[in-house]
C-alpha cells in the first residue's frame, strides 16, 4: 500500500478564518472552498488545509497531546524572512527567538533549517521553515 498525506482540518473560530485565507495565500496556497463558516486550501502538491469555523470553548495546549505544531515549507532561505516581515506587519508576535537557523536539525554543515514559528489567533502553532543549502 502507498499513501500520502491528504488533508488537515482545524477548528477556529470564524472571526480568524481571514487570517488563515490571508496567510495561506500569502504562502503561496490556493483556494478551493470558501464560505462563512469554512475555507479549505491546497498546495501545489495537492494537499489541503481546511479551517472550520464552529469552535467550542476548549483551549489548544501545543504542548499537550495532539498536534505540536503544523510546517510549511517554503524554497528560499528569504522566504522565511518575507514570511516574518508579513506576520510582523500583521502583529502576529515570533516566538522562540525566530527566525534562526537550527543547525541540529540540518542534515549537513552545507546545509540549514531555518525556520520562523509563530502562534495563530485561535493558539495554533505554526512555522515557516526552509530546509536546504544554507545561503550566504
Amino acid at each position: 500500500m502507498q499513501s500520502h498525506l491528504s488533508h488537515l482540518q482545524f477548528n477556529v473560530h470564524a472571526d480568524n478564518l481571514s487570517f488563515y485565507k490571508e496567510l495561506l495565500t500569502y504562502l503561496g496556497w490556493h483556494i478551493v472552498f470558501d464560505s462563512e463558516e469554512m475555507i479549505g486550501l491546497v498546495d501545489k502538491n495537492g494537499v489541503s488545509l481546511w479551517f472550520g469555523g464552529q469552535v467550542n470553548d476548549s483551549q489548544n495546549d501545543y504542548d499537550g497531546p495532539g498536534m505540536n505544531h503544523l510546517a510549511i515549507g517554503v524554497v528560499a532561505q528569504t522566504d522565511v524572512d518575507a514570511a516574518a516581515a508579513y506576520l510582523i506587519e500583521h502583529d502576529v508576535a515570533l516566538l522562540f527567538e525566530t527566525p534562526r537557523h537550527r543547525p541540529e536539525f540540518s542534515r549537513s554543515a552545507e546545509h540549514t533549517y531555518y525556520q520562523v514559528m509563530f502562534e495563530t489567533p485561535d493558539h495554533i502553532l505554526m512555522e515557516v521553515v526552509y530546509t536546504g543549502v544554507k545561503s550566504l
